[in-house]
């Protein structure tokens, strides 16, 4: 049975990323998993990571139950939208407190790279945008990608990190959009 946890970052409520979110958790529910859910607009924390790494800010208690659920999950999910060719400041308050050394990776003295904590989880970014997704891919390069993928996810060892890149919104049709709601039914059947 796998752990699955979903990280739901979109703060406008009632948005396609609800369908989406509902559709995979209902699939992966029905296929055997267990999931847990943390809705990044629900929790009370202050995404401001005020003094970085150098100064102690103690985690408020939904950071800590957060970093209890990515500690029992297998597999992460992430759903966000593209907002300025990246995730919403919500996500990335997320981030800065919750990926922190000592819980997703740690630095060692005298060696060169870091040791990666969380190794042996896999995640899937679910990411939808107003931008055609080969404009975001061939001309902005995906950079909102690049960053949690590879300095985020993989840089903590999650590993591997599937990405599904849902769009253009704005000119979707409700036949486009029946189709991307049974392709998340199919990554939660499949639990990947």
């Amino acid at each position: 049975m796998k752990n699955i946890l979903i990280i739901h970052g979109n703060p406008v409520k009632d948005s396609f990323t609800d369908q989406l979110t509902h559709a995979y958790i209902n699939a992966s529910i029905a296929a055997g998993a267990q999931v847990k859910e943390l809705v990044l607009s629900e929790l009370r924390f202050d995404p401001n990571f005020h003094e970085g790494y150098k100064g102690k800010q103690e985690p408020e208690p939904d950071l800590i139950r957060s970093q209890e659920y990515i500690s029992w999950a297998d597999h992460l999910v992430f759903f966000y939208p593209n907002w300025w060719s990246t995730y919403p400041a919500q996500l990335k308050g997320f981030v800065d407190r919750t990926f922190l050394p000592g819980f997703a990776f740690s630095y060692v003295k005298d060696r060169r790279h870091h040791v990666k904590l969380l190794k042996g989880k896999t995640a899937r970014l679910v990411v939808t945008m107003d931008s055609p997704v080969w404009y975001y891919y061939l001309v902005q390069r995906a950079p909102g990608h690049f960053a949690m993928r590879k300095g985020v996810l993989e840089f903590c060892g999650i590993k591997p990190v599937r990405i599904s890149s849902i769009g253009s919104m704005r000119k979707s049709t409700e036949k486009q959009r029946f189709r991307w709601i049974q392709k998340m039914e199919a990554y939660g059947r499949k639990m990947t």
